[in-house]
């Protein structure tokens, strides 16, 4: 399996997000869900769903969070195995990151990204092989496949 990018949760959210002062995150999220060939895991369609069901100002229902997901099934996404738990463990003590973020690092290193789309660590740092890259910082960052 080989990819454009891999997405973090905080991507998707911003794309069902109606809050109009997160109008230009939404923008940015839909324009690499539209424009890139990417992957998911497990792990982000879990935190999807329950953030969008249960944390957001005004949460989608159940089923329109399953709508979401089910869009997203065209796409690869990386299972939770323990092997991936392990390379885990192994990244968030190497990089001093928290376990969640050096799963989606793992997920995204066995996908074949070598970009993770996520405000959640630190812009252009790399973790190996893959780099971060904060599509909400620089709106230069999303642009179409060449």
């Amino acid at each position: 399996m080989s990819v454009d990018c891999f997405l973090d949760t905080n991507v998707l959210i911003y794309a069902v997000a109606s809050d109009p002062a997160a109008a230009h995150k939404r923008e940015a999220a839909m324009t690499l869900i539209e424009r890139k060939d990417f992957a998911l895991s497990a792990q982000v369609l879990q935190e999807f769903y329950v953030t969008v069901t249960r944390k957001l100002e005004k949460p989608l229902s159940p089923v329109q969070a399953m709508e979401w997901i089910e869009q997203w099934e065209a796409f690869p996404c990386v299972g939770i195995d323990a092997a991936l738990v392990k390379v885990a463990i192994e990244l968030s003590e190497r990089y001093r990151i928290s376990y969640w973020d050096a799963a989606v690092i793992a997920a995204a290193e066995l996908a074949g990204a070598e970009i993770v789309y996520s405000e959640d660590l630190n812009d252009g740092q790399h973790y190996g092989r893959v780099m971060v890259r904060n599509p909400f910082f620089d709106r230069g960052l999303v642009q179409d496949r060449a």
